[in-house]
């Protein structure tokens, strides 16, 4: 993500939040998924996913650029880019979104969580509640969710010819350590 953008994120979440907002950010947040069908399985990773959490307003973005997601094999990665995501006409996938409840971050614990925002892939926005994990341990906030996508509900289409290698759900891991900035 590029520090321009990743700071217009900051400041809008900011701007949403009082002089007492304290931020948590990262840059090197883990997205990954996996597409699992009888003919063939597709796993992806993106370590460089930005995410911004306003402590005080309970909002967050998620950022990632499609491009960063590495796959095992290089000709996969290629149609995931240019045939599926269309990763030219839509770099980006964001969710923004807003924490419910807010825990008590100045306690140390884990905590179960709903982000309920929207979800924008492919040029599609969805609303979505996505549950996870808060843990606040230290200065350092953690995020953990799982959560599944349908290709039809961002208008992902795949060909006949290669429907059966790709699943029509796709299941999505998210690993954030945000810091205190």
């Amino acid at each position: 993500m590029s520090n321009s953008i990743f700071r217009i994120l900051t400041l809008l979440i900011l701007a949403a939040g009082s002089a007492q907002a304290q931020l948590f950010i990262t840059q090197t947040g883990e997205t990954s998924f996996f597409s699992k069908t009888p003919m063939e399985n597709i796993s992806a990773v993106n370590k460089k996913v930005g995410s911004v959490l306003n402590t005080q307003t309970g909002e967050i973005v998620v950022r990632m650029t499609m491009t960063d997601f590495n796959f095992p094999n290089k000709l996969m990665q290629e149609h995931f880019n240019e045939n599926y995501v269309e990763s030219e006409k839509y770099p980006y996938a964001m969710f923004r979104g807003k924490i419910q409840p807010i825990p008590d971050l100045n306690k140390p614990g884990t905590y179960d969580v709903s982000a309920v925002g929207t979800f924008d892939l492919h040029g599609v926005k969805k609303e979505r509640t996505l549950n996870g994990k808060l843990t606040v341990q230290g200065d350092k906030i953690t995020l953990q969710s799982d959560f599944q996508v349908a290709l039809v509900d961002h208008k992902i289409e795949v060909p006949k010819l290669v429907f059966a290698k790709i699943a029509e759900v796709i299941d999505v891991k998210n690993q954030f350590t945000l810091t205190k900035k």
